[in-house]
């Protein structure tokens, strides 16, 4: 993946999402811990809203967390006080099946009703098992099915493709 640089990434999604700041009525950025939330910090940093930048802890939204044998470590979520009537810019860095981005979208609602709520990922690797579709996309890549993205790192993001280890 040395083709693929986490920063050219991030510079294109805040291009995109720079029009969305420019009236008084800005969108709240809510990143999903932890690669969407390191993503969506980068973003707030570039953009500068007048918005508090939201982190959201999925942990007990899953509905996976079972099967895939995560044994969860809850973290609180921080979001603004008010999300009604909101734009919110969810975060993350990798859209695969989709279920992470149903997750996050359940909990937003049960911090209020936000207004809409657009998609931002950094890599798209399709794969979906649910009907969700990001809105701003840095980059779509196929990987084979026992593939995987990971990003690393804190204040020099980095990104890798691994094998899945197999289970039995």
């Amino acid at each position: 993946m040395t083709d693929l640089s986490v920063n050219k990434l991030i510079q294109q999604l805040t291009a995109e999402l720079a029009p969305l700041f420019s009236s008084t009525d800005q969108p709240v950025i809510v990143g999903i811990e932890t690669g969407g939330y390191l993503i969506a910090k980068a973003l707030y940093d570039n953009l500068n809203p007048d918005t508090e930048l939201g982190k959201l802890n999925i942990t007990f939204y899953r509905d996976d967390f079972t099967k895939t044998g995560l044994h969860p470590t809850v973290k609180p979520s921080n979001l603004p006080s008010d999300i009604d009537g909101k734009t919110i810019i969810l975060v993350d860095d990798v859209l695969y099946s989709g279920r992470t981005v149903r997750a996050a979208m359940n909990e937003l609602f049960d911090y209020g009703r936000p207004d809409k709520i657009l998609l931002a990922i950094l890599i798209d690797r399709g794969g979906r098992e649910l009907p969700i579709q990001a809105d701003y996309v840095g980059q779509t890549i196929d990987l084979a099915e026992d593939e995987q993205i990971k990003l690393s790192g804190q204040d020099s993001l980095n990104l890798r493709i691994q094998k899945n280890k197999i289970t039995q």
